[in-house]
């Protein structure tokens, strides 16, 4: 078999293909390092000129096809071509082609029109860039369709988590666990305050603060309501609240920590460290007369207690 047979067979391109038809030469433009190119082989036959022939006419004109316009692949390069276009190594060794293809780019092919110099070389030139173009705008238009479904994956995550936040809200809302910025309780309501500090305090999941200046063993009950394992720090200036009410909790519900601060005189609830509680009246009073509990919602205020409350602990711990 001579080495124009074996690459006219090589062509990834039956014979029957017209070789002035732009859509049947698109097939045979690659991209190979970033750029749209065509292999010799392809272009020879095209042109109706052996291989050789073809790269010998370039390589006379070396100086009209600089690396941009023609450059030989690697032999990794023409393996990944030959597996991307299913041509076969069979004939190579046994008369097939016994050197490295050349790649045409876009440029190079318009300067072959030239050095060929034959009617074919022209029109087939012609058909040769209007298929570049073509392929150029099919590019864009898939760039510009990747674009928008880009697009549209984006605003489909955006819609799930918009919709998984209102699901979470509204089966929150069904288990009763709506959190509400604000709650007055009116004078008389102490089953409706207790049930709602008792709820608060068992979501903590690791520590719980509460800063009141006046705690005693009814403030215990709410804060008995916690989650086993959970942490409780009292910040306190009052008196009522002995050594002993502190053993006989801590052996049921471990473990509760007293510090004695006049620092404050607002109540304030605070869990896990992130999530602060402004509470109009003692644990112990709630709903005996009208009062308020604020979420506070500002993270910088909440940030700013807990290292307020960090200090005095490391002072004032009993």
């Amino acid at each position: 078999m001579s080495d124009s047979d074996a690459e006219s067979k090589t062509a990834g391109s039956s014979a029957q293909i017209a070789p002035t038809d732009a859509a049947n030469i698109e097939p045979l433009i690659h991209t190979v390092r970033g750029q749209q190119v065509m292999l010799d082989r392809d272009l020879a036959w095209l042109y109706e000129v052996e291989t050789k022939n073809l790269n010998r006419a370039a390589s006379r004109n070396a100086d009209r096809f600089p690396a941009d316009f023609r450059f030989q692949l690697t032999k990794e390069e023409d393996e990944a071509l030959r597996c991307q276009i299913g041509t076969s190594n069979a004939g190579e060794g046994r008369g097939g082609r016994r050197y490295l293809p050349y790649a045409y780019t876009e440029q190079g092919i318009a300067m072959l029109s030239g050095v060929l110099r034959s009617e074919v070389a022209v029109q087939t030139s012609i058909s040769i860039m209007r298929a570049f173009v073509a392929m150029r705008h099919l590019l864009a238009e898939n760039a510009a369709l990747l674009e928008r479904l880009h697009g549209i994956e984006a605003s489909q995550a955006a819609l799930k988590r918009s919709t998984d936040e209102r699901f979470d809200r509204v089966f929150r809302l069904l288990e009763g666990e709506v959190e509400k910025p604000q709650r007055i309780f009116f004078a008389g309501q102490m089953f409706d305050a207790f049930s709602l500090l008792a709820d608060l305090v068992g979501r903590a999941e690791r520590e719980i603060a509460l800063v009141d200046g006046y705690v005693d063993v009814r403030t215990l009950n709410i804060l008995a309501k916690k989650q086993d394992g959970v942490a409780v720090t009292v910040y306190t200036s009052g008196s009522r609240l002995t050594q002993d009410d502190v053993d006989v909790f801590n052996a049921q519900y471990p473990k509760l920590t007293v510090c004695r601060t006049g620092s404050f005189h607002d109540r304030f609830l605070i869990l896990d460290g992130v999530t602060a509680y402004h509470i109009g009246a003692s644990l112990k009073d709630a709903g005996r007369k009208c009062f308020g509990i604020d979420l506070i919602q500002d993270e910088g205020l909440t940030k700013l207690l807990v290292e307020k409350l960090e200090l005095l602990n490391e002072r004032s711990a009993v």
